[in-house]
């Protein structure tokens, strides 16, 4: 009878153990460097318990990520905001969608010759992104600050061709997000996204001369292929990012310079 007994419990010991590997399911998701592939590391931790395995993939440019998920060498990924991935899928024809909010992360202006926005002199260089919507955000900073004047009608992705007027003078240098930190001797101003400057040494709160304001549009999403959007692990993908473990994660490492969007 015990013996009969113990090979039961082994074949549901063995049975429970199928059921729960069954379950576990394992994605990649590409993030670009700094605060989308620290946090995604912390949504990994909450994701493995609930059967969900994560391997975070980081990327050194904005457009790869898109393509390799187009391609289907990723799952998801997670270091965009929505007018970026608008303009990509324009651009491109990816087939992607949105499946949930993640964090903004306002855009800085970093300098390390003045300390002020007021000391900008004529003819500055301003390094900004060379890409469409991350340059166009760059512009529009300059624009809510005063310094230039876009032309009407140019929403979201404004280039320096739109600039109607420009009383500085400034000169425009644009360049591949990532390499923006490295510009700073040289040029007067840089505008940064955050993620680059994090990880590049940058304190948004201690260094930037000036901050995009809060009420930006432009959230970061987590993005997945079209057609996949109601698999279960993308529930499960974004219940762990939207987890209390994970707000205050961002919430004591940031400090203010990554806000969460739940």
């Amino acid at each position: 009878m015990l013996r009969l007994t113990t090979l039961v419990s082994a074949l549901a010991l063995g049975t429970a153990a199928m059921a729960s590997t069954a379950l576990a399911e394992d994605i990649t998701v590409g993030v670009s460097p700094g605060e989308h592939g620290e946090i995604m590391e912390e949504v990994a931790k909450v994701a493995a318990p609930l059967g969900l395995n994560i391997e975070v993939i980081e990327f050194s440019d904005y457009v790869v990520p898109n393509q390799a998920l187009a391609d289907g060498d990723l799952d998801a990924n997670s270091f965009q905001h929505r007018p970026y991935l608008e303009n990509q899928m324009a651009d491109r024809g990816f087939g992607l969608v949105e499946v949930g909010t993640t964090i903004t992360t306002p855009m800085g202006i970093y300098s390390d010759s003045l300390t002020s926005m007021d000391d900008l002199p004529e003819g500055a260089q301003v390094a900004i992104p060379n890409d469409p919507t991350n340059g166009g955000r760059a512009l529009l900073i300059l624009q809510d600050l005063g310094i230039i004047t876009l032309t009407e009608g140019t929403g979201l992705v404004p280039s320096p061709l739109d600039v109607a007027e420009n009383p500085k003078g400034l000169r425009f240098l644009e360049l591949d997000a990532a390499q923006l930190p490295r510009t700073l001797a040289d040029a007067d101003i840089a505008i940064i996204n955050t993620n680059y400057a994090l990880a590049s040494g940058l304190s948004p709160k201690d260094d930037a001369i000036a901050m995009e304001k809060a009420d930006s549009p432009y959230v970061n999403i987590l993005v997945v292929q079209e057609g996949r959007e109601a698999e279960p692990w993308v529930q499960t993908l974004v219940e762990a990012y939207h987890s209390p473990e994970v707000k205050a994660f961002i919430d004591e490492k940031y400090e203010g310079a990554v806000l969460t969007s739940w």
